[in-house]
């Protein structure tokens, strides 16, 4: 692993080292979303569900922008000024794709 992978300036919205969890990422405009998976607490009982993190760089740092589950019947939080953004229904679609097919290379 090195430097630029592991670093104070490849960090996630919630801290963590940006290469922990990371699917994959996609691009638009100045804007780049990065996918994280963040599994559940297996020491609780009873477990949860997986939760996907989505940040958004542009330019100033990562930033949350949506959280949500494996659970079918959780929705999206959307954070702040992402709620009920026009691009929310795409970048949920390309999320959803990491999901299936993470970018790992």
């Amino acid at each position: 692993m090195s430097a630029s992978e592991e670093g104070p300036y490849n960090l996630r919205s919630d801290g963590e080292p940006g290469i922990h969890g990371h699917l994959g990422g996609f691009r638009r405009g100045p804007a780049v979303f990065s996918v994280y998976e963040i599994p559940p607490d297996r020491g609780r009982y009873p477990n949860g569900p997986t939760v996907y993190l989505i940040d958004v760089d542009d330019g100033a740092g990562a930033r949350e922008c949506s959280r949500f589950t494996d659970d079918p019947e959780d929705k999206p939080i959307w954070n702040g000024a992402w709620n009920n953004d026009e691009w929310c229904e795409w970048i949920l679609k390309l999320a959803r794709a990491l999901i299936a097919a993470p970018d790992i290379g």
